[in-house]
């Protein structure tokens, strides 16, 4: 590894909040539409994060076009944390969110899509905070990078890196042969996936504003809501069902979504992970409903609970977080079930956060073969994904992730236990978090909020929800003394 380009990152990083001054602006003029009253602290942050974008750039506006993977990895860590800092000022300046440790756990948590909130009476925000709440997880969904390689010419073929840090996985599958062109394909379909179930929940129940920010936020799997009751305050069957197909579609391949609008349905019918996912969603909801039966906690009728575990174990799975019942109330069998779902996640190159399903699929076909090893020990046993064998390396890294995923949700529980917190609401805000889920367990579930945490606590969580957002080794990775070493 050569020198680190200071000048490179500090070009990319005033070109990123160039993008992120652009879509407040957007959030303000809501505001101007509406006649409130943040107009002047939107105009104010929008000033600041301009300013500071002009600065990054002009330091760095004599940097080389090469970029590599020390960059790269650099550039994706620290975006989510610098693009929050600013993203927290609207929130801030208006006093709608007193704390710095508040106004930053919300805007980090609309950025990585994980839809956990400090907010107690969402109906009294301004219109205008309410779009750029909803307008944080949206762009947070498809990921900063992928949009940025869309619109920066100079990364070129050097954008590899910034797309591999930004979108890591077990798998990479390409649209085309240039990242740039990839990143494209990939922002035509989450628009027009967006304006689509823009007109469907607007056909519904809902308003044009509600529509278009429960758009942003379901199809970024995110669960911000410009309700406190969320999706449950229209009380529409409609709604949910329409809310559940597009929560499934965020948390697909976007890939394989092009592919199925283009007509190439075998794609999305040979895929063994979106096989999985579906068998995932219809098997646990099964068992949700059977449970629910089961344990006579029907709520209303049977349509109406078996709804309710189809819509919970969507919006489990997939992060998104809507919630349509208090599943707190119905009692542990279902929280560890829920909790499962919210550390498997949904599907690679997705916006759904956790492990991902084809991790642990790729896991549980190994730990299956070495049972058959104990049999059969010359026989040889390679793991078969999509028809094709498994490098052994690629099973080591998911091994690697899955401990230290775990390792990371063991830390943060002791650490949020150490400081008085119980412990059903430190397990489920932790695996919540770095799930990016949204809502946890106890007073952090559906019908409660995070505010009550001390502010130590919020941090950790918030550092939860970027090592989930990233898949822990694109931010870990520059903690390591090795990753600053020229060689």
């Amino acid at each position: 590894m050569g020198t680190f380009n200071k000048l490179i990152v500090c070009r990319t990083l005033g070109f990123l909040l160039f993008i992120e001054s652009v879509f407040m602006l957007l959030a303000m003029f809501v505001s101007v539409f509406y006649g409130e009253q943040v107009v002047r602290p939107f105009l104010i942050s929008v000033g600041i994060t301009f300013g500071s974008a002009l600065a990054l750039f002009l330091v760095g506006r004599k940097a080389s076009k090469e970029m590599g993977r020390r960059e790269s990895f650099f550039i994706v860590a620290t975006i989510w944390v610098i693009f929050s800092f600013f993203g927290m000022l609207p929130f801030y300046l208006s006093g709608a969110i007193s704390t710095v440790t508040d106004a930053y756990f919300e805007t980090i948590s609309g950025f990585t899509t994980t839809g956990a909130t400090v907010l107690n009476n969402i109906e009294a925000m301004p219109n205008g905070l309410l779009f750029w709440r909803a307008l944080l997880q949206w762009l947070g969904g498809i990921g900063i990078i992928v949009f940025t390689l869309v619109l920066l010419p100079f990364f070129a073929g050097n954008g590899t890196f910034l797309y591999k840090a930004e979108v890591p996985g077990i798998t990479l599958e390409k649209l085309r042969p240039r990242v740039r062109e990839t990143a494209q394909k990939l922002w035509k379909v989450y628009i027009l996936l967006t304006a689509v179930l823009i007109l469907l929940l607007w056909t519904g129940s809902m308003n044009l504003f509600d529509s278009v920010c429960h758009a942003f936020t379901t199809i970024a799997t995110g669960g911000f809501s410009t309700k406190q009751s969320g999706i449950l305050h229209w009380n529409s069957a409609y709604t949910e069902y329409i809310v559940i197909v597009f929560m499934v579609l965020g948390g697909t391949n976007f890939t394989l979504i092009y592919y199925l609008v283009h007509g190439k349905f075998k794609r999305l019918r040979n895929n063994d992970e979106f096989k999985w996912y579906l068998w995932a969603i219809c098997i646990f909801t099964i068992i949700v409903f059977a449970g629910l039966l089961i344990s006579n906690q029907i709520s209303g009728n049977l349509e109406h609970t078996f709804r309710n575990a189809l819509f919970q174990v969507t919006a489990t799975i997939t992060s998104c977080g809507f919630s349509t019942a208090d599943y707190v109330q119905w009692g542990p069998f279902f929280w560890i079930i829920l909790l499962l779902l919210m550390a498997s996640g949904a599907c690679s190159c997705s916006t759904g956060g956790g492990i991902k399903i084809i991790r642990s699929g790729t896991l549980l076909k190994n730990t299956l073969n070495e049972f058959r090893r104990q049999i059969h020990p010359r026989a040889i046993l390679p793991v078969r994904i999509n028809n094709s064998v498994v490098p052994q390396e690629m099973i080591v890294n998911v091994s690697i992730f899955v401990l230290v995923y775990i390792m990371v949700i063991v830390i943060s529980t002791l650490l949020l236990t150490g400081i008085g917190i119980g412990f059903e609401e430190s397990i489920g805000s932790v695996v919540s978090c770095i799930g990016n889920t949204g809502p946890g367990l106890g007073k952090t579930g559906p019908t409660g909020t995070f505010a009550f945490l001390p502010d130590f606590a919020k941090w950790i969580l918030g550092f939860n929800m970027i090592v989930g957002r990233l898949e822990l080794f694109t931010l870990l990775i520059i903690f390591l003394p090795g990753f600053w070493k020229n060689r």
